[in-house]
């Protein structure tokens, strides 16, 4: 059997049925999200640059603490941006389903029954390889009209062996209703 995955902070929307096991439940990777934070840094430069400006014609000369405060409250600002992506989407993978939960004030969640998954593909670019995170594409029956994806996430090819797995076990186990 598949180990049981910790649930990450949060609450958790899917509420496993009885005997339904939790195998995945986590948010996209940190290190998903280089692109985001580069151009944060970017833009908190940017900020220093022109509150360095502003102060030089004001004052004369360039007050380095308002080109500090700049440059950090951009910062901060990029970072705290950051975390609430992250945490807005949540992916889980059980014994018999999968699902994207979006959202922290109204939630939105996708659902697909493990047996409607025909295909998993993995797809990592060279940097998301470095970084050991990539995205998940869940084919499904029928051709869904939602892009079942988990993108971002760390250690994708555990994920994939796991989704592999309990579909494994699923097509030896007798179907069962829920």
């Amino acid at each position: 059997m598949v180990r049981r995955a910790p649930r990450p902070l949060g609450s958790l929307a899917v509420d496993p049925h009885p005997g339904e096991e939790i195998l995945y439940h986590a948010h996209p990777s940190w290190r998903s999200m280089p692109g985001f934070h580069v151009k944060g840094l970017l833009a908190a430069v940017l900020v220093g640059a022109i509150a360095g400006l502003i102060s030089a014609i004001v004052d004369g000369s360039v007050q380095v603490p308002w080109v500090i405060v700049a440059v950090l409250a951009v910062f901060v600002a990029n970072l705290g941006i950051g975390i609430v992506r992250r945490l807005q989407t949540t992916y889980t993978v059980t014994t018999e389903r999968l699902t994207i939960e979006r959202g922290l004030l109204t939630r939105v969640l996708h659902e697909t029954r493990l047996e409607r998954v025909q295909n998993v593909n993995l797809r990592q670019s060279l940097l998301d390889r470095m970084l050991a995170v990539g995205t998940i594409d869940f084919d499904t029956a029928g051709g869904a009209a939602y892009d079942f994806a988990f993108v971002g996430v760390a250690e994708p090819k555990r994920l994939a062996r796991t989704v592999d797995t309990a579909l494994r076990e699923r097509l030896v186990q007798p179907s069962h209703s829920p």
